[in-house]
C-alpha cells in the first residue's frame, strides 16, 4: 500500500521533481516535492536522498470508440437470422440426442439388458448396467439443458 502511495504521489508531482522530495508520515505515507524545507520539518517530513525519483504516468482512461472502429450493435435483421440458425442447431441437436436416448432406453431394457457372450462374469454384467444407467441419465440431462435454451431463444 504504501508503495501505491507513493507511485501516486509522485504521478502528482509530475514534471515537478526539481527540488528535494519528501516523505510525510500518515497513513498512507505521502511524497512531495511542494513543501519548503520549513513547512517539512514543521510537518515532520523527511528528505529523501541519493535515491532516484521515478515518475510513473498512470494509464489513460478509455476513450469511446470511434464509429466503424470496433464491435458495432448487430443489425435486427442479422440478429433474427444468427437466432434462426441458432435455433435450427439446437433443434437438431435436440432431434440427434432424442433418438440417441430411445436406443439407449431400448437397450438398457428397464435395468434388465440382455447379458452379451463376454459377461460370463456376473460383475462385468452389473458393471455395464451401471455404465447404461449413467449413459442415460447424462443424456437426459444434455436433452433438459438443450430444452432450456431452447426456450430462452427470442420466438
Amino acid at each position: 500500500m504504501k508503495i501505491l502511495a507513493a507511485a501516486l504521489a509522485l504521478v502528482a508531482l509530475g514534471a515537478h521533481a526539481d527540488g528535494p522530495v519528501y516523505r510525510c508520515p500518515g497513513n498512507p505515507e505521502s511524497y512531495t516535492n511542494l513543501l519548503t524545507a520549513q513547512e517539512a520539518k514543521s510537518r515532520g517530513c523527511r528528505p529523501i536522498e541519493g535515491a532516484p525519483v521515478t515518475v510513473v504516468s498512470m494509464p489513460k482512461p478509455r476513450q469511446a470508440a470511434a464509429p466503424g472502429s470496433g464491435p458495432t450493435k448487430v443489425e435486427p435483421a442479422e440478429q433474427r437470422a444468427r437466432d434462426t440458425e441458432r435455433r435450427r442447431i439446437l433443434t437438431d441437436e435436440l432431434q440427434r440426442s432424442q433418438n440417441q436416448l430411445a436406443q439407449l432406453q431400448k437397450d438398457y431394457n428397464n435395468g434388465q439388458p440382455e447379458r452379451q457372450g463376454n459377461e460370463h462374469n456376473y460383475q462385468r454384467y452389473l458393471d455395464r448396467v451401471a455404465e447404461m444407467k449413467a449413459a442415460l441419465e447424462s443424456k437426459q440431462a444434455d436433452i433438459a439443458a438443450l430444452q432450456r435454451e431452447l426456450a430462452n431463444l427470442p420466438q
